[in-house]
This record gives structure tokens, sequence and C-alpha cells, in this order.
């Protein structure tokens, strides 16, 4: 088939949008940064829109234990889960986060999802002890301020050349050293984006108890993700882990779904 701009276009698009000195600043962590400051503008606008009973100073002092448990649960939990080479960093703990290899500065790579969810979960736990804020309230506002956040974040993965796609035929696919792939990111995009902000901002008017949104994020999120991951492929050094098309971000992420579920059908029937 005859190609276009848009199938070649990891061929003339440079991933470093620019330098600082000599250090490289990736697209990617534009959008990693995007990603949490819009999360941050979009809970300020549902605080404001439905007068909610969190203050947006409160919200700043949250973004501050989000982001740190974010970004250490993403890096963890890439190590734990997908990094081959996770008891070299048990045993050199100091390598984790280390931006430099062989004196060239590389940045910081390898993120999991999941382990962000981990690390969110957590700095969200203790900031609900320390300041005292109805953990399910700081729920029900991430559920809603997150998933167009993360729209930003799946761009970034294109844009860095990542977290390819399947083969495919399609006449949209992207060529990845001369293979036509589908554009999995932008898939994920929209997908765990738009689509699971769709499925909790129209459950909002059924909501039953406080944090219930959070619940129907981790289902949907769940779900959705399990069904883009049928369009990407698998981590290299991991593969298909059941019957040459499972993947390892289906197995997490259908799992979160089925934690989700549980919690809710319990939290549901305290009600009833």
């Amino acid at each position: 088939m005859p190609y276009n701009n848009w199938n070649h276009i990891y061929e003339h698009f440079n991933p470093v949008a620019f330098h600082i000195f000599s250090l490289p600043v990736h697209w990617y962590g534009m959008m990693y940064v995007l990603a949490l400051l819009s999360a941050l503008g979009i809970g300020k606008y549902f605080i404001k829109k439905d007068n909610l009973d969190f203050k947006a100073a409160q919200l700043d002092a949250y973004f501050v234990y989000v982001e740190i448990g974010v970004i250490l649960g993403a890096r963890l939990g890439y190590i734990l889960f997908y990094d081959t080479q996770t008891l070299y960093y048990l045993s050199h703990p100091w390598q984790i986060f280390n931006p430099f290899h062989n004196g060239e500065f590389i940045g910081i790579r390898g993120m999991s999802y999941h382990g962000a969810v981990i690390g969110w979960f957590i700095g969200s736990y203790l900031y609900s002890r320390k300041h005292r804020v109805e953990f399910g309230k700081i729920m029900d506002l991430v559920a809603v301020s997150v998933p167009l956040a993360f729209v930003f974040g799946r761009i970034g993965n294109f844009l860095n050349q990542e977290l390819v796609g399947r083969e495919t035929d399609v006449a949209w696919g992207i060529l990845v050293d001369g293979v036509l792939r589908h554009p999995s990111q932008l898939y994920e995009a929209f997908l765990e984006g738009v689509g699971v902000f769709l499925v909790v901002w129209f459950y909002r008017k059924y909501q039953h108890f406080s944090g219930e949104l959070i619940l129907v994020y981790g289902a949907s999120y769940g779900v959705l993700r399990a069904i883009a991951e049928i369009y990407r492929a698998p981590d290299v050094q991991i593969g298909y882990i059941c019957c040459g098309v499972v993947t390892l971000g289906q197995v997490l992420s259908l799992s979160m779904t089925g934690v989700a579920v549980i919690l809710w059908v319990y939290f549901y029937r305290k009600l009833v």
C-alpha cells in the first residue's frame, strides 16, 4: 500500500523538543508535567462548578502529595512489573532515578501506570490522615479530574515513539522501523482518557456513597485499557503471557476492574 506523511511521521519528528544548554527536554516530559498541571486545573474547575466542600488551597497541598506518590509509584512499579533488571535496581536503589547512563543524560525512562495508581493511593491516604480530609471526598474529585489529564500522558507516549502498537494494515498506521503499526497510544488516549471521563461524568447523577466515583473510574479504566491493549504490542522484555494474545497490561487492568467491582458491591451492600 502507498504511504502518506502521517504513516512516516516518526521519521520526521524529533522526540526532543529543545535543549537547555546541553540537556535535552523531551516532549514526553513536557506532556507528563502538563498532565499533572491539567489535573490540578480540572480539579479546581469542578470544585467551583459543583460547589464542592473542598477548598482550592487544600487541593494545592494535596497535589504535592500526589505528585510525589505518582512519580515514585510509576517508576518503582515499572521496575517491579516490567523491567528485566529488577534485582539490579533493588540492590542499587540510587540508580532508580539516575537520569545519566555512561555519562550521557537520557532522562528517567520506564514508568508504569499501575505503579502510579498505587503511589497515588498511598499519597492520598497520607494526605487524608495528615489534613483530616474525608478520603472518599478526595477520591470522587480525583475520579473526575484525572481522566482528561491522562490524555496528555498518552500523547506523550506517542510523541516519544514508545509503547507502539501491534502490526496492522490500516491506512492510519504508523511506520516503526519499517513495520506498519497501530497508533495504539492515541487509542489509549481516547479510551482511557475521554472514554473513562464520560463514564464517570454520566454516572455522577447516580452516585450512592462517598468515594463511589473512584470505583467507577477503576472499573471502567480497567475494561477500556484491556480493550486498548488489543492493539498495543506487548513489552518486548515480557511478550504475551497467555495464549499468545494476552498482555501483562491486560491482566493488571482487569485485576483493577475486579477489585473496583468487589469494593463497590461491598460498600453498596452496606447501604441496603
